[in-house]
């Protein structure tokens, strides 16, 4: 930021060239030195836009009090923090497309294998194992279409708005714009040197990529449980017990699943801190930095660790199998049959609806029962209907736009891979 002020003073003619050369060139010795951490901070100098300052002025006199001409320590930091946050968009969606494209590889080789699809934590549906990781690349592709929309909102230099009400002095706060990679300059000094809605908006993001992180822990926790028996996780990223031998332990999932609560806590507690603040810049905002700076934090770490996940976990595609069949995954597409053969949906799902309760009570399953007994109920129902009944028929006859069958699925994993492969 200070390299771009500078080189905006020379060309509208507040400093020379020559002096230009020495603050930019003196910048990048600082610069090293506070990278090396050699630079000393002294707590009488507030903070580090007058640690810089005060190094320059030590280093090359009067030419670097002329450095903080047109300019305050408010849309300095204001600056800062929108470049921060820049960095931050691009870091994490970076994390997000390299999420997808784990479960985008992984997809092949589980393009075969059908599980049950849930509603209320109740067997369903079935649908291919690959339908639920392309859920998650969709979900995951709305957090990075929110990121690069509230980019939109971050880049609009504030720098050159003073502490709250510009300067009469000459500048060029486009040509900064532009030096810094900004689209435009801010148009109203007061309003931007108070403005917080980036940060508010760029954690709003960060939660919701945690709340549907934390989705995807829960499920795969459940999913790794006796109970499910449906996923073996990576033993680097599981733990074991202090006490009982068996165990493996989900505990980076559950990590992930806890860690979400902190980001969504650093939203509240920006929103709170900015709710009440009057125009222009107060010094409340110092502490819109700890929370901001924790949540990328913990959003990157959960991030990276969720990509390894995806890649080193396996299905259990014997236990998947073994209990398949159970919870009539099929029902709805016997209804769908009879809504095929002019039955009234109502009437259709009434008749099946029947039909389970027979099965339970004779402890079959719908495709166990004899054509007679189906025809029975329904007299609509022909030999035909066993191309539809079984979890593999019921499976194949989802053929809807998105939906999770074969086909669809297919279509879908292709237009991933196609749009990985332009991406590259």
């Amino acid at each position: 930021i200070s390299k771009a002020h500078a080189r905006m003073l020379a060309h509208v003619g507040l400093i020379t060239d020559e002096e230009c050369r020495q603050i930019v060139t003196t910048l990048d010795e600082i610069g090293n030195e506070i990278d090396e951490g050699k630079l000393p901070f002294r707590i009488e100098l507030e903070d580090i836009h007058m640690h810089i300052e005060n190094a320059l002025v030590a280093r090359i006199g009067d030419v670097g009090r002329k450095l903080h001409t047109a300019r305050s320590r408010n849309d300095q930091v204001a600056t800062d923090l929108k470049l921060f946050v820049r960095a931050a968009t691009e870091h994490v969606d970076a994390l997000l497309e390299n999420l997808q494209r784990a479960f985008v590889a992984r997809s092949d080789r589980d393009v075969d294998v059908i599980v049950p699809g849930y509603t209320h934590l109740q067997r369903a549906q079935p649908v291919m194992a690959v339908h639920y990781w392309l859920a998650y690349c969709e979900m995951f592709d709305r957090d990075r279409a929110r990121l690069a929309d509230c980019l939109k909102r971050v880049e609009i230099s504030p720098l050159g708005a003073g502490a709250l009400a510009g300067t009469s002095l000459p500048i060029d706060r486009k040509l900064t714009a532009d030096l810094l990679g900004f689209s435009t300059p801010a148009a109203n000094s007061l309003d931007v040197s108070h403005d917080r809605d980036f940060v508010v908006e760029f954690l709003f993001c960060l939660s919701l990529i945690a709340i549907h992180m934390s989705g995807w822990a829960q499920e795969w926790i459940l999913w790794f449980s006796t109970e499910f028996g449906f996923l073996k996780l990576p033993d680097e990223l599981t733990t074991g017990s202090s006490i009982m031998p068996q165990k493996r332990n989900p505990d980076v999932l559950e990590l992930i699943r806890g860690k979400s609560a902190r980001v969504v806590g650093a939203l509240s507690q920006v929103l709170f801190l900015v709710k009440d603040l009057p125009l222009a810049y107060n010094r409340d905002l110092q502490e819109d930095k700890p929370p901001l700076f924790e949540a990328c934090d913990t959003i990157s770490g959960c991030l990276e660790l969720a990509a390894k996940l995806v890649e080193g976990a396996e299905l259990r595609r014997d236990r998947i199998a073994a209990r398949l069949e159970e919870g009539f995954l099929d029902a709805t597409a016997l209804m769908e049959y009879l809504i095929r053969h002019g039955v009234p949906m109502r009437t259709a799902h009434e008749t099946v609806g029947r039909l389970v309760a027979t099965c339970e009570g004779e402890g079959k399953r719908l495709a166990e029962l004899p054509l007679e007994q189906l025809h029975a109920a329904c007299d609509k129902i022909e030999p035909d209907v066993f191309g539809v009944l079984g979890v593999s028929n019921a499976v194949g006859v989802l053929t809807s736009y998105g939906s999770g069958g074969r086909e669809p699925v297919a279509e879908q994993l292709a237009r991933w891979k196609t749009k990985f492969a332009r991406h590259a």
